[in-house]
């Protein structure tokens, strides 16, 4: 007994010590959250004073950088993504080459024959830097080509089937069922190596689509069996564009679960942030408007600082909408056609800020 009471008074001056080391490190830790404080503002990273960085500068150009960095090939998705903003009926192609893949005839009545040959074909595409897809494609391009006639035209379309999958050529718009493209080969559906011979009028007037309607279709536009179809009036009212410019909304299902990782206009992630669409200071910019993205219900495209006339699905003459914003379900387009009043680069992107933060995102770059 006497023994545990000679311990006691140690006990006691130990937890005391333990105590007062507590106390004076909790008041040393005080007085630097205070000196932190009243220098935080001079000292953050985000100042420029005492600091060879400029953060803020720094900062912006992260943001100018957002998304997917470096750079995709050459023949990524089969044709440059910037030359296929303004290429149809194979314009961009020298004329020998053109020649293997267009054909105009002038008819009696004055109206074009417009005559496409157009390949399906299986091929690799890079939808982002370093992100490849097994797609199937028309031409060996995601979009396919953009086929453009005047209201009244023929076009005539010889299809061959040169995948490993049944496909189809089916264009929305006037036909017969023998050219709808779907369901059985007397309609147009090809086992691979067959052809087929689509034929029809240009009606009606608008900014319509095509895309393959083999089964399971989701899979096979998704693929990147779709294009673009424009039909201009015949007799056009609308003011005359300085520019024009095919936008192709889709995505990629690059892990095939069913949902799409990369979103896009004309098939590569972020391809207008590094590369922006360049126009004029005041010129009447015309974009024909699709979506073609599988998987997600809706898609939409928004420019900053700006505002379009709007032509739903550009069978009337005159504008139905006067915004900044359109929202569009799978197939649905749009004619678009705006005017920049100011100098500048102004972001254009999905607002459904996923798709935009995946890659659907681009710049028009305004210049005098």
């Amino acid at each position: 007994m006497k023994n545990k009471m000679k311990k006691t008074p140690k006990i006691k001056i130990a937890l005391g010590s333990l105590i007062v080391l507590f106390l004076i490190l909790f008041i040393a830790f005080i007085v630097l959250i205070s000196d932190y404080s009243e220098k935080g503002a001079t000292n953050s990273p985000y100042s420029k004073v005492d600091s060879e960085f400029d953060y803020a500068k720094l900062e912006a150009t992260a943001q100018m950088s957002g998304g997917a960095q470096g750079f995709v090939g050459e023949d990524a998705i089969g044709i440059n993504p910037t030359e296929f903003l303004t290429t149809w009926n194979f314009n961009n192609l020298p004329t020998d080459e053109r020649s293997k893949y267009y054909k105009e005839t002038r008819l009696g009545d004055g109206t074009l024959l417009r005559e496409y040959w157009i390949y399906a074909i299986d091929r690799e595409i890079e939808v982002a830097p370093g992100i490849f897809y097994p797609a199937w494609t028309y031409n060996g391009q995601v979009p396919g080509p953009t086929i453009r006639a005047t209201e009244g035209d023929t076009v005539r379309i010889h299809f061959i089937n040169g995948g490993t999958k049944s496909h189809s050529i089916h264009t929305h718009g006037f036909h017969t069922n023998a050219m709808d493209g779907v369901m059985s080969q007397e309609q147009g559906l090809l086992l691979p190596d067959e052809s087929y011979v689509y034929e029809f009028k240009a009606e009606p007037f608008g900014t319509h689509v095509y895309h393959c309607h083999g089964i399971p279709v989701t899979e096979h536009i998704a693929r990147g069996l779709h294009g673009a179809y424009i039909v201009d009036p015949l007799k056009d009212t609308r003011p005359k564009p300085d520019k024009e410019f095919v936008m192709v909304m889709n995505g990629f299902d690059v892990n095939f679960d069913g949902e799409n990782e990369i979103y896009a206009v004309n098939s590569i992630a972020f391809e207008y942030v590094r590369n922006p669409i360049k126009v004029k200071q005041g010129e009447l910019v015309r974009i024909y408007l699709s979506n073609m993205l599988e998987f997600d219900a809706i898609n939409s495209f928004h420019v900053h600082a700006n505002f379009f006339e709007e032509y739903p699905t550009g069978t009337k003459l005159e504008p139905d909408f006067f915004t900044d914003i359109t929202v569009m379900g799978q197939g649905e387009r749009s004619i678009l056609d705006m005017r920049f009043k100011y100098q500048g680069k102004y972001m254009f992107h999905a607002h459904k800020t996923e798709f935009a933060e995946l890659g659907w995102t681009g710049f028009f770059e305004v210049e005098e």
